[in-house]
This record gives structure tokens, sequence and C-alpha cells, in this order.
């Protein structure tokens, strides 16, 4: 299993600032995809998306863009659409040919420097970077500064970073999911319902507070946070932009099984579907695929993350 990568035609590509401690994942789609999108988050940064929405004329996307810096990381998207448009991808306008390249970030300003964040030229590395092997996991790319459980501040949280899972239907048919997780909450493991990673009691603890406990003793008034969970789910499956769009909701299925709180007024959560195949499959049992590959992919971000910026992450 390669991650998202397992979908042909699919391409991912990282660039990674590790003294910084930031970077941008590119998701490569050059023959274009079919999108979606769900937006459940109450903090987002974006540029792009509303060409998936099924009322605008673009009828494909041809990467996608996840950045750490905040508001500033939305930069490196210009590199992504020079990079495509060197190589003649894009919407053909008849005058040029314009790469259409949805972007999200999330922010890594608290964590390395925050005067550094993902340029344009990243954005281009990161493209020519792209590739079909395994994705890269852990802390890389867009999640090379991400960190969760933030409920008590950065002295008590955990390292995250980018995880990919894929699971397979009959016929073929393939839902794949890459998540760069930088929640205000804690990873949970659905199954057992323990904490995996998330805001810590002390510094030099790993007994778990439970974020969600800690917000409702508090309230929301002086409770830290600038977070973001981003996800991309692709399929070799053939839908519409309206399918896409279900797809992707369904998608958040996956965040909600697996952080707690989630899609609070702290996070941009959302996630991004890509439909790049013509297998047929029915768009709810894709919905109940990209439920568990996100979670599975929420998962892994945790478990792949090392320790960087003094923050302790479950890989060492």
């Amino acid at each position: 299993m390669k991650g998202l990568t397992d979908i042909a035609g699919i391409r991912v590509g990282h660039a990674s600032d590790f003294e910084a401690l930031t970077g941008c994942t590119v998701i490569l789609c050059e023959k274009g995809a079919v999108a979606g999108v769900d937006i459940r988050g109450g903090a987002t940064g974006t540029e792009e998306m509303e060409v998936m929405s099924p009322f605008h004329i673009a009828p494909q996307i041809h990467a996608v863009v996840l950045a750490g810096g905040s508001a500033f990381g939305l930069e490196a998207a210009s590199g992504v659409r020079r990079h495509l448009e060197q190589k003649g991808i894009g919407f053909q306008t008849g005058a040029a040919v314009v790469p259409i390249v949805p972007c999200a970030i999330l922010y890594d300003l608290a964590i390395g420097r925050a005067n550094v964040r993902p340029t344009r030229e990243m954005g281009e590395a990161a493209a020519a970077a792209a590739h079909d092997g395994p994705v890269a996991e852990g802390c890389v790319g867009a999640g090379t500064g991400a960190t969760v459980g933030k409920a008590l501040g950065m002295a008590h949280a955990m390292k995250s970073g980018i995880g990919s899972f894929t699971v397979e239907l009959g016929g073929g048919v393939k839902v794949s999911a890459l998540a760069a997780v930088n929640a205000w909450g804690d990873v949970v493991d659905p199954r057992s319902g323990r904490i995996v990673a998330g805001t810590r009691r002390a510094p030099g603890s790993r007994e778990f507070a439970g974020s969600a406990e800690l917000m409702k003793a508090r309230g929301a008034a002086g409770i830290p946070g600038r977070n973001t969970t981003l996800a991309v789910v692709a399929t070799n499956a053939r839908l519409t932009k309206v399918q896409a769009a279900r797809l992707a909701q369904l998608g958040q299925q996956g965040l909600v099984r697996t952080i707690s709180p989630v899609h609070t007024s702290l996070d941009g959560d959302l996630c991004i579907a890509l439909s790049a195949g013509a297998l047929e499959a029915h768009p709810d049992a894709l919905g109940v695929a990209a439920a568990e590959a996100v979670a599975q992919a929420v998962l892994r971000a945790v478990r792949t993350a090392k320790t960087l910026g003094g923050i302790p992450g479950l890989a060492g």
C-alpha cells in the first residue's frame, strides 16, 4: 500500500523546512480530476475552493496544495501553477492555459520560526518532487510543523504530521486518503476510544488531560487555538462534481471518529475529494471507504510523527 498514490494518475510531493518547521504538500492530478469539497471548521484559510462547486465552469482540477504558514502559505500554490503551466497543463481559455489549483493552509507559526513560511518556490519544488511511489508520512511537507492537543498550550501538545491510507473495494475500486493533522483536540483510536496523541497534563508527561473535557470545563472563552486538519480523498471510480462533494462530506466522518473535539471554531477542518478514474461504484460504498481511509490516515499522521521543535512525537 502506497497511500494516496495508489490511485492511478495521482502523484504526491513534499517540500519541508526542518529548521523553520514548516512546509507544503502537493497532490498532482495532471490529467485532471473531478473534485468536491466539504468545509466544516470555523477557521479555514483557502483559495480556489469555489472551482470545486458544481456550479463552477471548471470541469476538473489539476492539483491540490496543502501548506503550513497560515494565510502566508497560500503563496505556495502560485509555484504549483507555474510548474503546471510550464508543462502545458491546465484549463484551456483560448489565450492561455490556466492550471486549476485549490489550496488550503494550516497554522504552524507557533513552532519553529514564525517569520518563515512556504513560498512560491517551495510550492514549485514540491510539485517537481511529486511521484507515484509510497507517500512519505510523518513530519514532512504540510505536516512538518503540525501538532495536536493544544488545549493547555503548546507546552502540553504533541507532534503530528502527514498520514495516508488506502481502502480497497471490489472490482478494483480503491479509495485513498491523505491527512495533514494539526488539530486543536486529541487524536483518538476509534476502536478502543483511547487517546493516541493529544493534550498532556504536564509538559513532561504522557498522561492525557482530555481536550474535550477541558473545553467543557472551561468554556470556549480564553481557550488558545489556531489549528486545522486537512484531508484529501481520492478514488479511481467515476464521479460527477455533485458526487465528489458528497464523497468529501462522507470523508469527514473519518475526522469525527478520530479527533476530539473536531470541527470547532478554532479549527479549519476540511475535506477535498478527487475522482481520477472511470470504474463504477456506488457513491455510498465509496463514502464508507472514504471515512475509513481518512480515519486511518489521521492515526498514521500521529503514529509516524517524530519529536521536533521540543514537541514530543510517538515515533521518537
